[in-house]
């Protein structure tokens, strides 16, 4: 049986704007991707037993094709995973480019995730699941597709699979799914991720949320890095930061903690994505006794990340 393993990073937002509602009801934003090395695991192992003796392929199901255990619960309806959606998505595209002799033949897929990413977090886990997903079964399928066309598939599952598709850090717009790859500095984080998640739907409701953010040009955006790498200076920011603020106490009293902290690291803690995680970008000054001893006083699960320079590689096991 053959096996394959790949990590499945998460993400950062260093800034985060809505710069305007667009024709469909989703929002245009503007957000710098970082991924860092808090990763969950996705291994895929090639069935030996006969998928199906059904002869129609047309017939088939994602689940004759697919099964998927976690460590921890999945979604009632497994078909509602993201996960089992990139592989449904892979298969109506194969389904359109292969004879059916060569659909039959398609091995049955056994995956596992090990689960580590919070769920809710604004940490990107599940994009980052279903964009691994569609990563590995394009592998162990031989469907050749592209980095482009991977990134396609996986906009119409979710607005942040691309980026972990893309695998690098990005300018990121439209709705998530336009990518330029943008040079920066290694960096290191104190990651906090309070238990508490608050609706994102609620969240752009909300009616203090901001949603015309100036559209910056992406030569400000990659000339203005000291703007918002380990600082946050005007016009830059977070526009759920205050609202999630607001809504979540939790939320709240992580942020105030690494706010204090900030006082020690001279730069500016904030929220990533939609919340709840907040981040504090630290210095290289800070020894290991120190961030141990801010990780023990914090208020709820405290971890140091540092970013990565791509998407982790599959790997044959």
């Amino acid at each position: 049986m053959n096996t394959y393993r790949v990590s499945c990073p998460a993400k950062i937002n260093l800034f985060l704007h809505i710069t305007g509602r667009r024709a469909d009801g989703y929002h245009n934003l503007q957000t710098v991707f970082r991924l860092i090395d808090l990763c969950d695991t996705l291994t895929a192992s090639v069935s030996a037993a006969q998928r199906t003796t059904r002869q129609d392929t047309a017939a088939l199901d994602v689940l004759d094709f697919v099964s998927l255990t976690c460590d921890t619960p999945i979604t009632d309806d497994i078909r509602n995973n993201l996960i089992i959606k990139a592989a449904a998505a892979l298969l109506a595209h194969a389904y359109q480019t292969l004879s059916p002799d060569q659909i039959a033949t398609l091995p049955a897929i056994n995956l596992h995730l090990s689960k580590r990413i919070p769920m809710g977090a604004g940490l990107g886990g599940g994009s980052s699941d279903c964009a691994s997903a569609l990563r590995l079964l394009n592998t162990i399928w031989q469907l050749q597709l592209s980095s482009p066309e991977l990134q396609a598939i996986g906009a119409k599952l979710g607005a942040d699979v691309p980026i972990f598709i893309f695998g690098q850090d990005a300018i990121a717009q439209g709705i998530g799914e336009q990518l330029t790859p943008i040079d920066l500095p290694p960096q290191r984080f104190l990651l906090l991720t309070p238990d508490d998640h608050i609706n994102t739907a609620r969240l752009f409701a909300h009616s203090d949320l901001r949603r015309n953010c100036p559209t910056l040009s992406l030569h400000d955006i990659d000339q203005r890095q000291a703007d918002y790498l380990d600082h946050m200076n005007a016009p830059f920011g977070n526009v759920f930061e205050p609202v999630v603020s607001q809504l979540s106490q939790p939320v709240q009293t992580a942020l105030n903690y690494l706010q204090i902290l900030s006082a020690t690291t001279q730069t500016t803690a904030r929220l990533t994505g939609s919340g709840g995680s907040v981040f504090l970008p630290l210095p290289k000054g800070i020894d290991n006794h120190t961030l141990q001893n801010w990780q023990q006083r914090a208020p709820c699960c405290a971890i140091v990340v540092h970013t990565l320079d791509a998407t982790p590689l599959i790997e044959k096991i």
